[in-house]
């Protein structure tokens, strides 16, 4: 039973890192990044879609990012939709792609992301944390129903801590990273 519930705790914890590390390539740095456009859903054909699914997106260079939809079509839409989006990027349409053009940011900018991160990087904590609590409260039910002594579930406590504190350091690790990358000029 204590393996199961270390690998299902494991797993949950894993999934709360890679949910924030997906928040953090959102969050847009001064440099250019395909990710930044991830979260960008397009009316196309009747339904909203990925924008990936409708267009190609590179990035040529650090200050600009190229979407190339794959019918033509669709450009007004896109271009709607990236207007839309909390980018703040003003989509300028070329023949039949589309160019976005990233400005360097400025030092109050720069401080309003790195909050915003803080914001994400502690939501990402409160999840992991959440995971630990579930199984916490699974073992202390295990140990209620005597299906689990108390030598067992104080070595598990402590083995679950051990595996909480791992991965609220991989988001401290993560915060760190993207802090750095922000503050660049």
């Amino acid at each position: 039973m204590l393996p199961q519930l270390f690998k299902d705790a494991e797993e949950r914890m894993k999934k709360a890192v890679e949910v924030t590390r997906a928040e953090f390539s959102a969050i847009r740095t001064g440099r250019a990044n395909a990710s930044l456009l991830d979260h960008v859903s397009v009316e196309a054909y009747g339904t909203q879609m990925p924008l990936r699914h409708v267009a190609n997106v590179s990035v040529p260079d650090a200050r600009s990012i190229i979407v190339q939809p794959h019918d033509k079509s669709l450009i007004g839409d896109i271009r709607k939709a990236i207007e839309k989006s909390d980018l703040g990027i003003t989509p300028n349409v070329d023949a039949n792609v589309i160019r976005l053009g990233l400005p360097q940011l400025n030092e109050e900018r720069r401080k309003e992301l790195v909050k915003l991160l803080h914001k994400r990087a502690e939501e990402g904590r409160v999840a992991v944390r959440n995971v630990r609590r579930d199984a916490h409260d699974q073992l202390k039910q295990s140990l209620k129903a005597a299906a689990i002594t108390e030598d067992d579930s104080r070595r598990a406590t402590e083995q679950l801590q051990k595996v909480t504190d791992k991965h609220i350091a991989d988001v401290d690790g993560l915060v760190a990273n993207k802090e750095k990358e922000i503050m660049e000029v």
